[in-house]
C-alpha cells in the first residue's frame, strides 16, 4: 500500500494541510480531526476530478493508498496542548518548558535536534504505554 505524506501546519486560528505531491491540494480546519477528514475530502475531490478531466495523477493514487500526517512542531504542540502540559512535555523530552511555550506560539521553530527530541520522547511514552495494561 502506497502511502502519501500531508504536511500539518497551525495558522494561529486553524490548522492547514496539504499533500505536496499534488499541488494546489489543501484543506483547513477548526482542529485536528476536522482538518484530517477536510484533507482526505479534498485529496479524493482532486483525484477525482483529475481523472475525469484525463489529467495526470501520481501513480500512488491508482491503487490504495494511506496518508502519513506529517505535522510541524508548533501544530504538534497546539493539537495535543489538552493532553500534555508544557511541564510534562518538558519532563520527557528534557526540553526547557519556556522554550516549549515558543515552538508553540511559532515565536521560534526547533532546530532539527529538538525536533527529533520531541518526537523521541512522545515514542518512548507511546511505547511505554503500550506495555501497561489495567
Amino acid at each position: 500500500m502506497g502511502k502519501v505524506i500531508v504536511d500539518i501546519y497551525y495558522t494561529g486560528n486553524n490548522y492547514c494541510a496539504h499533500a505536496p505531491i499534488l499541488l494546489g491540494c489543501v484543506a483547513t480546519g477548526g482542529n485536528l480531526e476536522e482538518m484530517k477528514r477536510n484533507i482526505r475530502d479534498a485529496i479524493e475531490f482532486h483525484v477525482e476530478s483529475s481523472l475525469i478531466d484525463n489529467d495526470p495523477i501520481p501513480s500512488v493514487f491508482k491503487s490504495e493508498y494511506e496518508l502519513e500526517f506529517k505535522l510541524s512542531t508548533e501544530a504538534l504542540l497546539n493539537a495535543y496542548s489538552d493532553i500534555f502540559t508544557k511541564a510534562a512535555l518538558s519532563r520527557i523530552t528534557g526540553i526547557n518548558e519556556r522554550q516549549l511555550w515558543h515552538y508553540a506560539s511559532g515565536l521560534r521553530k526547533p532546530r532539527p535536534i529538538q525536533r527529533k527530541r520531541i518526537e523521541d520522547g512522545l515514542h518512548r511514552l507511546g511505547a511505554e504505554l503500550l506495555t501497561l495494561s489495567l
